[in-house]
């Protein structure tokens, strides 16, 4: 029934929301900036911005778009245009193509965690390392748009996707696996190397992904051990409603993934509403704007297919199988071990409360196979888990080395 009353609760209070939006865009916090009748009335600048705080707490389902037109190559800017390379019914192969680059650049496929979010969390990944590479990227879909008659979708499915989209991608891939899907790309490299798949990737970057989550455990490591996977799927699973597309189909809704995670950081996310109240008040649209984008993003959620969600909990969080050398994937065991021909780079982030330092690291260890020259671990002085992938520790710091890694590797 969990998602029954969460959907119950948005629409009670939907209309009201919509209102709150249309009542601040009436009074001009869209732009930033206070109409010029309401410049010297605090008081209704304080009305305006309360108005658009409580319209901002609305949810989206929807994949906000990546709005990545353009980019600076060189001395020029070019133009990007999404291109949609194999489509799944659980996931999209997106290409960023930049038509007006005649020469090529090294390719590489960016796996985006399915963990409530959509892929587009990785926007300021993917317009960082746009410049210097061909960029693909995973599109995960909402499992709540995705028809019962399309099946299940499990960690064995995500490790076929994987292994199906280098494989379309050829050899010569790099593969760039962000936060949780870092054990399925090591676990579908490692059966590739197994098979002496002629598509091994070049490089494999695990950046902030739970390899071994008995090392340093974080908050949501200790949730998952905590209880028993009858408990997470208990409390934790609902069906989706009638109304959508995927009406029935158990899932792990992208709402209790973001509330989980907002509680997590309760303070911090207290204090980013409170900077925005003051400075849509002031009339600072810049720094508005800039805790505005986040959250829209951070509040479109998608949902998880049960099966998918229970799974990771179990095999990656409860009984370390990867870490204990007891994986299997369709009843194939995986040998991380066998990985000879991949380079390894694994970065973590020295604040990391999701994926704590030490956890990727486990990585180096289990892909012994790998000559020591051809793997390489860093640790982002300061970053929490977001900023491994994403502002200005990543655009500055991280990703110089992984730039620099790739091409080594190329």
């Amino acid at each position: 029934m969990i998602y029954q009353a969460y959907q119950a609760h948005a629409d009670v209070l939907g209309p009201l929301r919509t209102v709150a939006g249309m009542t601040a865009a009436a009074l001009g916090v869209p732009l930033g900036l206070p109409v010029p009748a309401l410049a010297d009335s605090r008081w209704l600048r304080n009305l305006a911005a309360i108005h658009q705080l409580l319209a901002n707490t609305r949810l989206s389902h929807r994949r906000p778009a990546f709005g990545i037109a353009r980019v600076a190559v060189g001395n020029r800017e070019v133009a990007v245009r999404e291109e949609v390379v194999q489509v799944r019914p659980f996931g999209t192969l997106l290409r960023f193509a930049k038509p007006d680059v005649a020469i090529e650049q090294p390719r590489v496929l960016l796996i985006a965690p399915m963990s409530g979010h959509f892929a587009t969390l990785l926007r300021g990944t993917v317009e960082t390392m746009l410049p210097e590479h061909d960029v693909f990227v995973t599109d995960w879909h909402n499992a709540r748009s995705v028809s019962l008659l399309q099946g299940r979708f499990d960690l064995d499915d995500f490790i076929d996707h994987v292994i199906g989209f280098i494989e379309t991608l050829g050899p010569g891939t790099h593969v760039v696996a962000v936060c949780q899907p870092a054990v399925a790309v090591l676990a579908a490299v490692a059966l590739m190397a197994q098979e002496n798949n002629p598509a091994q990737p070049r490089s494999m970057t695990l950046m902030a992904g739970p390899i071994d989550t008995r090392v340093n455990p974080t908050k949501v490591n200790e949730l998952a051990e905590r209880h028993p996977i009858e408990w997470f799927e208990r409390r934790l699973i609902g069906m989706v409603p009638l109304r959508y597309p995927g009406a029935m189909r158990r899932v792990y809704p992208g709402f209790v993934q973001l509330t989980s995670f907002m509680a997590m950081n309760a303070e911090r996310h207290l204090k980013a509403q409170r900077d925005l109240y003051e400075h849509m008040i002031k009339g600072e649209t810049a720094k508005a704007d800039a805790i505005r984008t986040f959250y829209d993003e951070y509040f479109a959620v998608m949902d998880l297919p049960a099966e998918f969600y229970l799974e990771t909990v179990r095999v990656v969080f409860q009984e370390h199988r990867l870490a204990l050398g007891r994986f299997e994937s369709r009843g194939i065991p995986v040998e991380p071990r066998a990985v000879r021909r991949t380079a390894l780079l694994t970065i973590e982030g020295e604040k990391d409360d999701i994926c704590a330092v030490g956890q990727t690291l486990a990585a180096q260890e289990l892909c012994s196979g790998i000559r020591p020259y051809m793997r390489r671990h860093y640790v982002q002085v300061g970053a929490g888990h977001y900023g491994v992938f994403n502002g200005r520790r990543w655009q500055t710091q991280i990703y110089p080395i992984v730039r620099n890694f790739i091409l080594a590797s190329t």
